[in-house]
């Protein structure tokens, strides 16, 4: 059997591999560490979970052991897909070379740039990166890859799925052609082999196991139901979810539950907290200080359930994941390999949960056609009712709810109404009196001296020197109006509305009125003949 003492590593490497426990290889190191140490380029595939990160670590280490690096200029670049990722490499390296003075930076988003400036300027051995950060400091002129003597990629195949390919080719174009170039994934796309082709030069080529296998240390079930109603889907799905840890009881020391989205990462992790589970959830939308702190908290045990979306799923080494539940199908079948991979690591027995309703029917078809077996099909838990359990609500606190909504419902619902016998009837109720009849009733006598008064006081404005301000007027109005309609409103004598005379009606035109005649004795004494003054 070979052992890490066999494959010509550093001495002082070699002390801090047997300081951390580790005595036998892997067999993706013991394959790919005497490649690489001949200065070979490497092209690994090998699943998740069976150490590919010591097998460019340790002769990176031990190819670097001598020189020196210069200012903006590192001597090795690790290109990891996922912050989470990068930040492991990095503690890899802290283990394995710390008996070395060779030393590292790490550019990730959610740090400042000046902290990474800093590192750069007094100069790096290993410069661990996600693309995007790196190219950010490289355009920024902070950064120069002239000197990069040794290249890693690691993760390849989820290069691809986030779409940093065209990164990954301008990164390459920007190194030299001389370097040493490490190229690690877990499934051999095409596009990934169109790269290898491109930029490695006759590289020894090591797989370890069939591409697309799952581990045989992992048992996996694959739970089916079907929702009661298909609004209902998601709902009964987190039934679902706390029914299958409730069943695995104290064998599920901790786990980690996979979504799709984002947004139903937060759902589900506020979920499982109202039904007193300890989960939190982990996704890129979240700060990387929130982040990292989860997963400490993970790892040390403080925190049981961790919901995840698919950038957690790559490289982390969580060695002790003893449960990983899919909550839902991932719609790329290779996700699922990388998913399950966190659990059953390093010789450890793990489970895996599935859960899916009948839409996922083609993605499990996609799974099941990549890693060329059927999953094995699982009940649900004993006792589960889903139209019960289907709720976020724990039972005890779901009683009289629908009581109260009666009290707190939509407009009208819940109010209580009088008797209907308390209002009079409409019959019952006194006629409206005929407006014609009572304006006829109710005419005023208006003398010509009255009718006089009634048109000056309907006289235009006055010139526009005399005329009161705008404001003023517009106020005047306003009242004028709000007086009129309070009138009209209180006695209905206005009658209907006089169209075509504007806003303003002058008062003597809404009213009726009958012009007195004189008498004939009042005639003959205005008379001329009467010897009156005509």
């Amino acid at each position: 059997m070979t052992k890490f003492s066999d494959l010509a590593l550093d001495p002082r490497v070699l002390q801090a591999i047997a300081e951390a426990g580790y005595e036998t290889p892997t067999p993706i190191q013991a394959q790919a560490i005497p490649h690489a140490l001949q200065g070979r380029d490497v092209l690994g595939i090998a699943q998740t979970g069976t150490g590919k990160t010591a097998s460019f670590t340790l002769p990176m280490i031990t190819l670097l052991g001598q020189g020196r690096a210069r200012a903006r200029m590192p001597r090795s670049l690790v290109l990891a897909p996922t912050r989470e990722l990068a930040a492991q490499v990095a503690e890899n390296f802290d283990i394995y070379a710390k008996h070395t003075k060779l030393t590292k930076a790490l550019l990730i988003g959610g740090v400042s740039f000046g902290e990474q400036d800093k590192l750069i300027d007094r100069g790096v051995d290993v410069l661990i990166a996600t693309p995007g950060r790196l190219l950010d400091h490289f355009e920024r002129g902070k950064l120069l890859l002239t000197g990069v003597q040794i290249m890693v990629v690691d993760e390849a195949d989820r290069m691809l799925d986030m779409g940093f390919i065209p990164d990954i080719e301008r990164i390459f174009q920007l190194t030299p052609f001389t370097r040493q170039t490490l190229f690690f994934s877990a499934t051999m796309a095409p596009e990934i082999e169109r790269i290898t082709n491109t930029f490695l030069s006759n590289p020894a080529k090591i797989e370890v196991a069939r591409q697309s296998t799952t581990s045989a240390t992992i048992e996996q079930k694959l739970i089916q139901f079907q929702p009661t109603r298909k609004d209902r889907s998601f709902t009964e799905k987190r039934a679902v979810l706390r029914a299958l840890i409730r069943a695995e009881g104290e064998s599920c020391t901790n786990a980690i539950i996979f979504c799709n989205r984002k947004m139903d990462v937060d759902v589900v992790a506020k979920s499982l907290k109202s039904h007193g589970f300890n989960a939190a959830p982990i996704h890129g939308d979240l700060e990387q200080s929130q982040r990292m702190r989860t997963l400490d908290e993970f790892r040390d045990g403080t925190l049981h359930l961790l919901v995840a979306s698919d950038v957690a799923a790559r490289g982390l080494d969580i060695p002790a994941v003893s449960h990983v539940f899919n909550f839902d199908v991932p719609s790329h079948p290779e996700d699922y390999v990388h998913r399950i991979g966190r659990t059953g690591r390093a010789g450890r027995q793990g489970k895996a949960f599935t859960i899916a309703v009948p839409s996922d029917d083609k993605y499990l078809s996609a799974i099941e056609s990549l890693v060329k077996q059927a999953i094995p099909r699982g009940d649900l838990p004993e006792g589960l009712d889903l139209a019960a359990e289907g709720s976020d609500r724990p039972r005890e606190d779901r009683g009289g709810r629908s009581g109260e909504r009666g009290d707190r419902g939509g407009r009208g619902r819940g109010r209580e109404r009088g008797p209907r016998e308390d209002r009079a009837p409409r019959e019952d109720r006194p006629a409206r009196e005929d407006r014609a009849a009572r304006e006829r009733r109710e005419e005023p006598v208006i003398e010509t001296a009255e009718i006089v008064d009634l048109v000056e006081a309907a006289a235009p404005p006055p010139r526009r020197d005399d005329r009161p301000r705008r404001d003023d007027r517009r106020d005047d109005r306003r009242d004028d109006r709000r007086d009129r309609y309070r009138d009209r409103d209180r006695d209905d004598r206005s009658g209907p509305p006089v169209i075509g005379m504007g806003d303003h009606v002058p008062d003597f035109i809404l009213r009726s009125f009958k012009i007195a005649t004189p008498s004939t004795d009042e005639a003959e004494e205005d008379s001329p003949a009467n010897g009156t003054d005509g």
